[in-house]
């Protein structure tokens, strides 16, 4: 940086998982930016241990999601354990099976989540700002100041049409906009544990540990005999942090496991409190917040890093789209509509698994072991299940459909909704996604073979200016069984792939009204403008 204001479109503050999925999905879209961090560099320590289909989903549209799964351990089995032995088995391959193009989850620690995309920044020629902290911000109706502090000691002036703060739960960014963090802290302690330890495991799985007043999950990470342990201390209930070692953990896991477990060396060892709580708006005026400056959750289901990848993802697109002049300012409202509302519902979520796993109540005590591993077994065997539950916990469910970008004149017609993700299926052998990454809105046309759509390729040109791509896909039996309509229609996409409307109507009228609405004006006059 140098001494004079720094002029820029978008300030990031902090370059966790959050902020630094924002910038690389702002790069795709050619926004300009600034990213710094206090810390010194990327974490070297491992930290959130699950990334989930919806977020392979997001790095491949950015094309890093090969080398994620490359760099991780597939979890394709959860097989949960009570008194020594294995109750029930959860195949996530078998439930997952041609609803992602990744059917699995990944454990893909956030040391290389940040790491994965860091070194993405650098091979585009984008830095980071290490040791470098938020000091003040002001903002007024036309930009964003902030005056952060060098590893040096001198000040910086930052100037930006906008700010998103991701520097974690104990936000600057949220304590200078003001904004509470309400919620509550479980009175339990916690710990996690990385270590090379020898168990006779099976092959890319799993294993949640059911005990009368704890539990452990033992999931398996790359490389030789690793394994992330994840437990809470019921004994512990009253003690800080500093005061619980591994040493005497590691009696009650092998206690609670009941199975040959040797431990050889602990590569990471951490005890913490669980808190849940969220900021009652994730924006104020031109300044946003996203990941853990927004919300926090229980560790249930590995979903608070993902979650937080997914909030960078649905405000990239708005700000750039705004920032190129494509939108007005009313579009950014939306990233609080869509993002709030999901995360009042993950911490209720959350909330019920953590209470089911963790909770000393007599009956979540009984349900724990003596329903649950029954109820697992039982769901494995209805196709019906797995579809609720592999959405569900991989975030491929997620959807706006209560979201004003979702128009519902049309799908009724149709199984798939306005605010759904876009179903995933293959177009002559090959992943739909593939067709989807460019960072525009798609207008997807699919056709019996008996329509001729030539015309509306360069009708779309000459209304839209490259903003919307075109496509044609026949309705093959897939598309059919998905959608539920064996008549042609269109679907159009935003650029995070959801849908916009869906419609059996082939005319374009309603295009300009989505438009009209979306970004208060139609895009041809906006980028005539």
């Amino acid at each position: 940086m140098s001494d004079a204001t720094v002029q820029t479109d978008v300030i990031i503050v902090g370059a966790g998982p959050t902020g630094l999925s924002l910038a690389v999905q702002l790069m795709h879209y050619n926004i300009d930016f600034v990213i710094f961090d206090q810390k010194k560099g990327v974490t070297e320590l491992s930290k959130a241990l699950v990334v989930h289909a919806r977020t392979l989903e997001i790095y491949d549209q950015v094309g890093l999601a090969e080398k994620a799964v490359a760099g991780g351990e597939q979890v394709r089995t959860v097989a949960v354990m009570h008194d020594g032995k294995v109750r029930a088995r959860l195949d996530f391959s078998n439930f997952g099976a041609g609803l992602s193009p990744f059917p699995f989850m990944l454990v893909y620690e956030q040391s290389k989540n940040e790491r994965l995309l860091y070194e993405h920044l650098q091979r585009n020629g984008k830095a980071v700002h290490w040791q470098t902290e938020l000091e003040t911000l002001t903002q007024d109706t036309d930009k964003v100041r902030a005056v952060v502090r060098t590893s040096s000691g001198e000040t910086q002036t930052l100037e930006a049409r906008y700010l998103v703060g991701c520097d974690g739960a104990g936000s600057p960014t949220r304590k200078l906009l003001d904004l509470p963090f309400e919620g509550s802290t479980h009175p339990r302690l916690f710990y996690v544990a990385d270590v090379q330890m020898e168990f006779p495991r099976e092959e890319n799985t799993a294993y949640p540990v059911l005990g009368e007043d704890s539990f452990v999950l033992m999931a398996p990470m790359q490389g030789e005999n690793r394994w992330r342990l994840i437990g809470n201390l019921p004994e512990y209930e009253d003690r800080v942090d500093q005061e619980v070692s591994f040493e005497a953990v590691e009696p009650k896991i092998k206690e609670l496991v009941q199975q040959p477990l040797d431990i050889k060396t602990v590569l990471w060892f951490s005890s913490y409190k669980v808190h849940t709580r969220q900021a009652e708006t994730f924006s104020v005026g031109r300044c946003f917040l996203a990941g853990d400056a927004a919300h926090v959750h229980t560790p249930a289901g590995g979903q608070g890093m993902n979650t937080g990848i997914q909030d960078a993802y649905n405000l990239a697109w708005k700000l750039a789209f705004v920032l190129q002049d494509k939108a007005q300012d009313s579009l950014l409202e939306t990233y609080d509509e869509e993002r709030v509302a999901n995360a009042k519902r993950l911490l209720q979520t959350t909330d019920q698994f953590f209470d089911v796993a963790a909770s000393d109540r007599w009956h979540f005590r009984f349900f724990r072991e003596n329903i649950l591993p029954s109820l697992v077994g039982l769901v494995s065997q209805f196709d019906a299940a797995k579809k609720l539950l592999f959405p569900m916990i991989s975030q491929i469910g997620l959807d706006h459909r209560d979201s004003s970008l979702s128009q519902h004149q049309h799908d009724h017609k149709f199984e798939v909704k306005a605010g759904d993700r876009m179903p995933y299926f293959s177009v002559n052998g090959k992943n739909v996604y593939d067709q989807l990454r460019s960072p525009k809105f798609h207008l997807i046309m699919f056709s019996d073979g008996q329509q001729d759509y030539a015309h509306l390729k360069p009708n779309l040109e000459a209304e839209y200016g490259g903003c919307v791509d075109f496509h044609i896909i026949p309705l093959y039996p897939k598309v059919v069984e998905i959608f539920g309509s064996r008549e042609p229609f269109k679907v159009l996409l935003r650029p995070d792939n959801y849908i916009a409307l869906i419609s059996a109507d082939g005319a374009l009228d309603d295009l300009k009204g989505y438009f009209n609405k979306v970004v208060g004006r139609t895009l041809s006059s906006a980028l005539s403008s």
